[in-house]
């Protein structure tokens, strides 16, 4: 059942949703609680980092349907811990204060900088890690999983910063609120344009290898890289096409308390 294409592809949409899910969940829970919440949350979770960081080196050796999966949800959890402690403000950068008005141009773009310093060069850290993991190994999955979720984020980031018609802020947490400052709404750049023509680029080459597998093991992973680049695809329009997304995490979240003096909610 689990060499089907099909099946990859259901898993590889599942898991995207869950595990965004379950990051959203914790994090808006430790919003709830106030105090050292957040730096508990990403203590406490470190060992799934490691987790998938030896999942990722014991599943490279060999190429098989088994090592496929493993490759790709170690990647996830790598990438996972990495949002966790990005989202919970543990791991930003060494700004942290709104961006003043009158900044533009290249000194809007260096304070953003600032404020995301560490969190980017975690993930060029891991980056590194999963590229030493898998070089020159039989499964190199894990590696072009992990490429496709950074290039995608680093995408994402730079076109909420330039500009695009629809920014969703609901599940932006209070440890990085100051991060809406640096925002911008308004028409596509560039950036935009860059950003879907070379996810669009990696989803027909990945259909490509799909279509023109040899073996199962190549079918599944590249059903995954499918689905999981079509996905970051489909985030980079719905900031141009007015969906509601959001939809598919907000009922399971616990809302955030709304203040008795101006009786502005504070969920975001």
């Amino acid at each position: 059942m689990f060499s089907s294409p099909w099946i990859a592809a259901f898993l590889a949409i599942f898991s995207w949703w869950f595990f965004t899910g379950i990051i959203l969940l914790v994090v808006r829970r430790a919003d709830k609680q106030g105090g050292a919440a957040h730096g508990r949350n990403v203590v406490l979770s470190v060992p799934l980092f490691a987790l998938g960081t030896a999942g990722l080196v014991l599943s490279a050796s060999t190429l098989s349907v088994v090592n496929v999966y493993v490759s790709f949800l170690s990647v996830l959890l790598v990438w996972g811990w990495i949002e966790l402690a990005f989202l919970s403000g543990i791991i930003t950068g060494p700004q942290r204060a709104p961006c003043p008005d009158h900044l533009k141009g290249w000194a809007r773009f260096v304070r953003a900088w600032h404020t995301l310093s560490h969190h980017e060069l975690l993930l060029l850290m891991g980056l590194l890690i999963v590229t030493v993991a898998t070089s020159g190994s039989e499964n190199t999955f894990g590696f072009w999983t992990y490429l496709t979720l950074f290039a995608a984020r680093i995408s994402a980031k730079l076109n909420l910063f330039f500009g695009v018609p629809r920014i969703n802020t609901e599940f932006v947490p209070k440890p990085l609120e100051h991060l809406k400052s640096y925002f911008r709404q308004g028409n596509i750049t560039i950036a935009f344009v860059l950003g879907v023509t070379f996810l669009s680029f990696a989803t027909a080459c990945f259909a490509e290898r799909l279509f023109t597998a040899e073996t199962t093991p190549a079918l599944v992973g590249f059903a995954l890289l499918l689905a999981l680049s079509a996905l970051a695809t489909l985030e980079h329009w719905l900031m141009v096409i007015p969906l509601p997304d959001a939809k598919l995490w907000r009922w399971m979240l616990p809302s955030l308390p709304t203040t008795s003096k101006t009786g502005q909610s504070h969920e975001l």
